[in-house]
């Protein structure tokens, strides 16, 4: 789900990766899941490391999933939630199975950001809501995380807000940027239709 170096660099990093990152915004991410069509039951937390996006949602059955088996081990043993290792280029699931995913300051990681959408689209059922928090880089301060990143040897590959939900628009997702700033939401919602 990572490029190969992001993965090293998380498993390495995880047993200090909560005391050095914030909470996850839950508000953030409870205004883009308001956008479901469909109650939410199922949700999956992909790229969701340590369970810490998952740690701060109430209410649906939340797996998460992750590429970095030592970001998922902590979420299972510190968090107590549901893990599953996989790609976000290949998620384990049927089509149209789970009525919401949320990617939560992991999408700039994914090698192939274009099978990780295709996937959320195929594995959300129609009403289904998906909800990626992401640095902006046009933002100053995205800018500056952009560069940090890439100096440590990260494949990071940031978006903007409108290029985030152009592309939830030609996979079948009606876009809505929810907020914007140095952090920002995008939240799509699968159309009846693909």
């Amino acid at each position: 789900m990572y490029g190969v170096g992001d993965v090293d660099f998380f498993d390495r990093v995880a047993p200090l990766y909560d005391l050095a990152m914030p909470p996850a915004d839950g508000e953030a991410l409870a205004a883009g899941l308001d956008h479901a069509a469909r109650p939410i039951e199922r949700l999956l937390d992909v790229g969701g490391g340590s369970g810490r996006a998952a740690a701060a949602l109430t209410g649906p059955e939340i797996t998460v999933v992750d590429a970095s088996v030592e970001m998922l081990s902590r979420a299972r043993r510190v968090r107590g939630l549901s893990g599953l290792a996989g790609d976000a280029g290949r998620l384990p699931f049927r089509d149209a199975s789970v009525d919401a995913i949320t990617i939560v300051d992991a999408f700039h990681h994914l090698p192939d950001q274009g099978a990780a959408l295709d996937e959320a689209a195929r594995t959300l059922a129609p009403g289904g809501a998906l909800v990626v928090r992401e640095f902006d880089p046009e933002h100053p301060l995205g800018r500056l995380l952009v560069a940090g990143e890439h100096a440590i040897g990260m494949d990071s590959r940031f978006r903007a807000p409108a290029d985030l939900a152009g592309a939830m628009d030609d996979i079948g997702l009606d876009p809505r940027i929810v907020d914007r700033g140095f952090g920002y939401t995008v939240a799509g919602v699968r159309r009846e239709v693909r």
